[in-house]
C-alpha cells in the first residue's frame, strides 16, 4: 500500500521532500504534481522501477518517457543541443513544455524513443517538483498520470491513492492539478516542430 504525503504546494516541507526522494532512491514509483498534470516518476537508472512505471500506464517499451529536470545545467549530459535549441529551451523553461532532443549515451536505452533515439526533456515550475528534483540531485524518469482508457489525466490525489495504492510506493498530495497537457516541441532536427499544443504558450516561435 502506498504512502500518502500532504505537501504544501507553495512551501514544500523539507522533511517530506527528503522522505519522498528516499522512496525514489530505493526504487519506488511515485505520483507527484507538476505545473500541468499529475505525473508518475521513478529513478532513471532503476530498470525495475521503470518497468513498474510502464505497467501502471500499460505502456510498451516503444513508448518514450521524459526526463524531468530541475534546470538546464545537466542538459548536455543527457541530450545534444544546438545553440538555437538552447536559446528556446532557456526562454521557455521552467514551464509546461516537453522538448524532444537527441539523447546521449548517458540516457538508458529503455527510456528512449527507439527509432529516433530521442528523449523528452522537461523543466517544471511547480514548487513540489522543483524541491523533489533538487533533493534527488539528478533528473527523474516521468510520464503523465493518465490511465488506459481515460480521456483525461488524473487530477485528484485522493482518487490517485484510492485507485493506485497497490501499484505505487508514494502519492504526493500537492493539491488538485489541471487537465491540460504540456506543449511538446521537437528540437531533434535542424528546425523546431510543434508536435502538440498544450498548456505552454510557444506562439512566438511558430
Amino acid at each position: 500500500m502506498s504512502q500518502f504525503f500532504q505537501i504544501h504546494p507553495d512551501n514544500p516541507q523539507a522533511r517530506l521532500i527528503e522522505q519522498a526522494a528516499e522512496v525514489i532512491h530505493r526504487g519506488g514509483v511515485i505520483a507527484y504534481p507538476t505545473d500541468s498534470t499529475y505525473a508518475l516518476g521513478c529513478h532513471m537508472g532503476d530498470k525495475q522501477a521503470v518497468e513498474r512505471l510502464r505497467k501502471v500506464r500499460q505502456l510498451d517499451d516503444k513508448h518514450p518517457l521524459t526526463l524531468m529536470c530541475r534546470d538546464l545545467r545537466d542538459l548536455g549530459t543527457y541530450a545534444r543541443v544546438s545553440n538555437s535549441a538552447y536559446r528556446m529551451l532557456k526562454s521557455l523553461t521552467p514551464g509546461p513544455f516537453t522538448f524532444l532532443l537527441q539523447a546521449t549515451k548517458e540516457v538508458p536505452r529503455r527510456v528512449l524513443q527507439p527509432k529516433k533515439k530521442t528523449i523528452g526533456i522537461r523543466v517544471p515550475s511547480n514548487p513540489v517538483s522543483q524541491a523533489l528534483l533538487a533533493e534527488l540531485g539528478e533528473p527523474m524518469i516521468s510520464t503523465t498520470l493518465q490511465l488506459p482508457g481515460d480521456e483525461y489525466p488524473m487530477l485528484d490525489p485522493y482518487e490517485i491513492r484510492d485507485c493506485l495504492q497497490h501499484q505505487l510506493d508514494l502519492v504526493i498530495d500537492g493539491g488538485y492539478s489541471g487537465l491540460e497537457l504540456t506543449t511538446v516541441i521537437d528540437l531533434s532536427d535542424d528546425y523546431p516542430e510543434l508536435l502538440r499544443e498544450g498548456l505552454g504558450d510557444a506562439s512566438g516561435y511558430f
